[in-house]
């Protein structure tokens, strides 16, 4: 499992709260960015490497699947 760079979680959490509209996801199997997501979105496929491992960015804080 891939994990995100907290900071960048965080970003994107932010930007999902201020803008509304963007909820980005992170894919765990390969690391991609996804917009499109919501806060609670598990087994997305990913639009890089069409694994179903596309997870909401609020999801990924929850779950813990995240590098300081």
């Amino acid at each position: 499992m891939k994990a995100i760079p907290l900071t960048e979680l965080m970003e994107a959490i932010e930007e999902n709260n201020s803008r509304g509209c963007t909820n980005w996801g992170f894919c765990l199997a390969c690391g991609a960015q996804q917009d499109g997501c919501e806060p609670d979105a598990r087994h997305y496929e990913c639009e890089e490497c069409e694994e179903r491992r596309v997870y909401g960015a609020e999801e990924i804080l929850m779950m813990g699947a995240y590098i300081k």
